[in-house]
């Protein structure tokens, strides 16, 4: 088990590499990611965890197509906010997740952790959808995942994804506000590309 966590560790952290700089490579690398880790999760018996990757395997095809269509048509999909309108239905959606997995893993599965593996996954499906969308509040969605996933980890055994999680975490952090200054970056741009065919 150890040799293929190894091996995941590995890809995961090219995954936050490219995620960190922004890259739409990490699309690829995330459609690789998660087939590793079905095989994981369904040996640990997080149930949850391996279905969302699942779920990340089909979202990365989404955000790969998402990013490169921007690409193609010569504007560079932009590192924006989550809009505000959109809190109240993230939080409902966020919510009936939570109640919908955890009732499943409950009902229907020998999870040892069934709370915190659902709402780990249930905030990872959302986080996914930010990112997919370029929204620079995903990072905090990933910090709250990852550390919450790095202690269930490491209570499960897993020590290599646990350490794995662990980095996750502080480099949510980083990522945040590297997102932050890139948006800035675009932005101030923006604003001289604008002004300057004001003046002419």
């Amino acid at each position: 088990m150890q040799t293929i966590e190894i091996i995941g560790a590995i890809i995961g952290l090219l995954y936050l590499y490219l995620e960190y700089k922004a890259n739409k490579w990490l699309w690829p690398v995330g459609v690789l990611m998660p087939v590793v880790y079905v095989w994981i999760f369904f040996q640990s018996k997080f149930y949850a965890d391996m279905g969302i990757n699942v779920y990340y395997f089909f979202a990365s095809i989404y955000g790969w197509v998402r990013w490169t269509k921007h690409q193609t048509e010569g504007d560079e999909l932009p590192i924006s906010h989550t809009p505000r309108h959109y809190i109240l239905p993230l939080s409902v959606i966020g919510s009936a997740l939570f109640a919908i997995i955890a009732f499943i893993l409950i009902r229907f599965t020998d999870s040892p952790v069934p709370y915190g593996d659902s709402f780990t996954t249930a905030l990872s499906i959302l986080g996914m959808w930010l990112l997919a969308h370029k929204y620079v509040e995903q990072w905090w969605f990933w910090f709250v995942v990852n550390f919450i996933s790095c202690g269930l980890y490491v209570w499960k055994g897993l020590y290599p994804t646990s350490i794995l999680f662990a980095i996750y975490s502080v480099i949510s952090v980083f990522g945040y506000f590297k997102w932050k200054r890139m948006m800035a970056g675009s932005q101030a741009m923006k604003n001289e590309t604008d002004g300057s065919l004001v003046k002419s």
